[in-house]
């Protein structure tokens, strides 16, 4: 299971989601193979980072700033929503 897969879990994220007219599957965490290589080894199930999460509509691409709280063992994940920016689409 991936992180974005236990975001959509969770009802603030989809929240998030709906709130944009953004669809799960138009969805990206910028460097989620790197979060998992970070946390695969470690000692802490618990991960704290920083993340651009992307999402696509038919306005533009959005993208979402804020914390990523997951937890390894219990398989939970959390975004803290800080900032966004809105890319218009090209012409």
């Amino acid at each position: 299971m991936n992180i974005k897969e236990l975001l959509l879990n969770g009802k603030a994220f989809l929240t998030i989601l709906s709130d944009f007219a953004i669809e799960a599957k138009n969805v990206i965490i910028q460097d989620e193979d790197m979060l998992f290589r970070n946390i695969g080894g470690a000692k802490n199930p618990i991960l704290k980072e920083t993340v651009c999460i992307e999402g696509k509509n038919e306005e533009g691409i959005f993208n979402f700033f804020g914390t990523l709280h997951f937890n390894w063992l219990d398989k939970m994940a959390v975004f803290e929503m800080q900032g966004f920016e809105k890319i218009a689409p090209k012409s």
